[in-house]
């Protein structure tokens, strides 16, 4: 009988990826409106280094759909299984969040739901229309998945329903692909964001890559250019971390120095807006680079002799 597979050691990550426990009040109120709620977040599923902060300052990424996903990602940290029912009520609850947390910007994410008809986009809709209802000056972020074989018909139901910005991961490159997101396809993934531009310019597109899975750097460069012929407007790169022994292992500690160069190089090819840092995430500092991705239009508008929005 062969011997078990040596689990490898955990690597030391360095001082630039460390974060403090969150300990605040606010972070604790947080966390119990979201119990009070019966709502999952990502912050919490995925294990999100930022949690500490954001919580502290009222900020959390509501994850709707439940908290058990139909696939099983290399990187991702929510758990995997059959989910349960779609919650009739949680477009109401994630409204009584927004309202009680007095948010100007939120994010709604969810987990795949392969087992839906229309992959969970009709969920995403009624989230949209009852926080317009509750709170009508709250800009409206997603993050959603990529609703396999359904996208076409999920993007348009959503689009139709008209939130401020529309985000969808690609996660990393596409050599990565059968790894580290097997269920997905990159060019699937593009096409989404693309059809998004396509079906409402106004809506802004998002979209965001992990490094340190052991990509190149002329990978993520072409990343880039494709993001950008699809019309996306923000990048997000942020490092990925390993969450357990069973997930796939970091190759590298990106270091800032080169969280700029990238950003430098994502800058001039012609995003509207570049986070890039060890530490972002996809809902990292939402609310404020939303502020900035919309002055970047109107600027570049009034350049261009628009109508500033």
């Amino acid at each position: 009988m062969n011997a078990p597979l040596p689990i490898p050691p955990k690597q030391r990550k360095p001082d630039w990826i460390r974060v403090k426990a969150p300990v605040s009040e606010g972070y604790h109120e947080t966390r119990r409106l979201m119990r009070e709620l019966n709502l999952a977040t990502v912050c919490e599923e995925a294990a999100c280094p930022n949690i500490g902060e954001c919580w502290t300052k009222k900020h959390a990424t509501v994850m709707i759909l439940g908290d058990t996903c139909t696939r099983a990602c290399a990187f991702c940290n929510v758990k995997t299984g059959m989910p349960r029912k779609v919650d009739p009520l949680e477009p109401e609850h994630v409204a009584i969040a927004a309202a009680k947390m007095g948010l100007e910007h939120i994010v709604v994410t969810s987990v795949d739901r392969d087992d839906l008809p229309d992959g969970g986009a009709s969920q995403f809709v009624k989230v949209i229309e009852a926080l317009r209802r509750e709170t009508p000056d709250t800009t409206i972020e997603i993050l959603t998945p990529d609703f396999r074989n359904k996208h076409e018909a999920a993007v348009e139901a959503i689009v139709a329903a008209r939130p401020d910005v529309y985000n969808h991961n690609l996660e990393t490159v596409p050599r990565l692909y059968p790894t580290i997101r097997p269920g997905a396809r990159y060019y699937a993934s593009l096409r989404l964001l693309e059809q998004v531009k396509k079906l409402d310019p106004s809506i802004f597109t998002k979209s965001g890559i992990m490094v340190g899975l052991g990509e190149q750097r002329l990978e993520v460069h072409q990343v880039m250019d494709d993001m950008r012929s699809a019309g996306i407007d923000f990048l997000t790169m942020g490092q990925y971390l390993q969450p357990t022994p069973k997930h796939a292992n970091v190759e590298e500690f990106v270091t800032p120095d080169a969280f700029k160069a990238y950003a430098s190089i994502a800058r001039a090819k012609g995003f509207l807006l570049v986070a890039a840092s060890p530490l972002t995430r996809s809902s990292y500092h939402a609310g404020d680079d939303f502020n900035k991705m919309r002055e970047a239009r109107n600027t570049q508008l009034a350049r261009a002799g628009g109508v500033i929005a």
